[in-house]
């Protein structure tokens, strides 16, 4: 049966952004790369990781990870990514403002959900087929997600940095069993984590 997965770079305090995300700043302030450098100039060594987080049938994700904006949709704002996002396949990005679904190169398609997290993932989960879906972030609703009990692997990349601020992973999400899955292992840029949610 296919799972729920969720991969998070987090800081060791467990932040998964800075504060004040702004087009010039995806991450917030003072975050820049710190926590996904290990992406970029390990990408080769990590290559497995990095497949596993782009190999799900389907895709979640707050607003706040598709772009910047509040409020009513700027239409001309199609995402971080440019012409190809690397998910390709379904996304479906939690909202409260409706937009009609946007089509990108490479087999990625944004649709727009405004019923909440449980319509959401049943979306996702019948674009899925029997592929898993995975919870791309941010960190509101991962949280959602987890406290719902609605997510079965959880893969950390912690990065070996203190934020001391911003977005944190877990809060609000009470009390929750984590069981490990296999060994932690890395780099000097990043120690990759396991867990499956008890339920």
């Amino acid at each position: 049966m296919s799972k729920v997965k969720c991969d998070m770079a987090m800081s060791l305090d467990g932040y998964v952004t800075g504060l004040n995300q702004s087009l010039e700043e995806p991450f917030g302030e003072g975050v820049g790369q710190r926590l996904h450098r290990w992406m970029f100039e390990e990408a080769e060594r990590h290559s497995e990781v990095l497949d596993d987080i782009t190999a799900a049938g389907a895709f979640i994700m707050g607003r706040n990870m598709f772009g910047p904006g509040r409020g009513a949709w700027d239409l001309e704002w199609t995402g971080w990514w440019g012409e190809e996002p690397p998910y390709h396949a379904p996304v479906f990005v939690l909202t409260h403002h409706a937009r009609e679904p946007l089509e990108m190169k490479g087999g990625t398609t944004f649709g727009f959900v405004t019923e909440g997290i449980e319509a959401a993932l049943a979306q996702a989960r019948e674009a899925a087929g029997d592929r898993d879906v995975a919870i791309a972030g941010g960190a509101a609703t991962v949280n959602q997600y987890v406290a719902a009990g609605l997510i079965d692997e959880l893969r950390l990349h912690i990065a070996p940095v203190i934020l001391g601020r911003g977005e944190r992973l877990f809060d609000g999400v009470g009390e929750i069993e984590l069981r490990p899955v296999g060994d932690p292992w890395g780099t000097d840029l990043v120690t990759h984590v396991t867990y499956q949610v008890v339920r």
